[in-house]
């Protein structure tokens, strides 16, 4: 993960200060690349504690397509709550569009399609395919999002059995968010790994807005004077049937060393 601090440091040193629309300001960068060897384990924030749980149960809850926070609360999970409404509600965001993209067939009747299912199908029918791609931004939908997809598309790349997937995020929390993202879809590529028998191989992560919100600076600096650790190792407990049917039991992370948690304030 030391092209993460690289980045993180980069932005601290190199960002142009912007208003954005949560009023807190940032140092902001575009146009970012890290990449992450997956064949050497799972790329995880070591200089800071990882609530690598969280990560998990978040992705899981995606992959069910639910978007209300209380199926997150009743695993002890609660990052999502500062943009849910009364009822827990989020609107159509990740695990809707992922799972149940609304789109008008040749009827006009409207029917939803599991973008999921279907790459998952994909993969291992036509590997070699150039549309191995889920997106989250349904431009239709967005009025109706609590918060607009961050990490709005991925794709899949196979080669000699081993599976790559290339994520872009149009907006990137480089202290709070990114760490969560990188290993939320490096743990999703060793889950369509594991289901489609491959062997995990990169992934590439690029960023479009990549910003330090100045309420983080001095929680950055105390970051960057730690020394990284190696990252943990992952493998799973036994076969899952499918895509939907893991439970975070089913993560066996080996030798996550980390040094202590940082606070930092959420910017909503």
């Amino acid at each position: 993960m030391k092209d993460y601090l690289t980045l993180l440091k980069f932005v601290l040193e190199n960002g142009a200060e912007r208003d954005d629309r949560t009023g807190v300001g940032t140092l902001s960068t575009f146009g970012e690349k890290l990449t992450f060897d997956l064949s050497k384990g799972l790329p995880v924030v070591t200089t800071k504690k990882i609530h690598l749980y969280s990560v998990i149960e978040e992705l899981l809850w995606f992959l069910s397509g639910n978007n209300n926070v209380k199926a997150l609360q009743k695993k002890g999970v609660t990052i999502w709550d500062e943009w849910a409404d009364e009822n827990g509600d989020l609107g159509p965001i990740y695990g809707k569009q992922w799972r149940r993209w609304g789109s008008a067939n040749n009827n006009g009747e409207m029917q939803e399609i599991d973008q999921i299912e279907n790459v998952i199908n994909q993969l291992k029918t036509n590997p070699h395919s150039r549309r191995h791609i889920v997106s989250a931004w349904n431009v239709g939908e967005l009025n109706e999002m609590a918060l607009a997809p961050c990490h709005i598309m991925f794709q899949f790349y196979v080669h000699n059995g081993s599976l790559s997937c290339q994520v872009y995020q149009r907006s990137a929390d480089i202290f709070l968010g990114l760490p969560f993202n990188i290993t939320s879809y490096a743990l999703l590529t060793y889950m369509v790994a594991h289901q489609t028998k491959m062997r995990p191989a990169r992934l590439i992560w690029i960023g479009g807005d990549c910003h330090l919100y100045k309420s983080h600076i001095q929680q950055a600096k105390i970051q960057l004077n730690r020394k990284p650790f190696e990252v943990p190792t992952l493998s799973f407990k036994h076969n899952v049937k499918d895509i939907f049917s893991y439970q975070s039991s089913d993560f066996n992370i080996l030798n996550y060393r980390h040094h202590e948690a940082i606070k930092a304030p959420i910017a909503v």
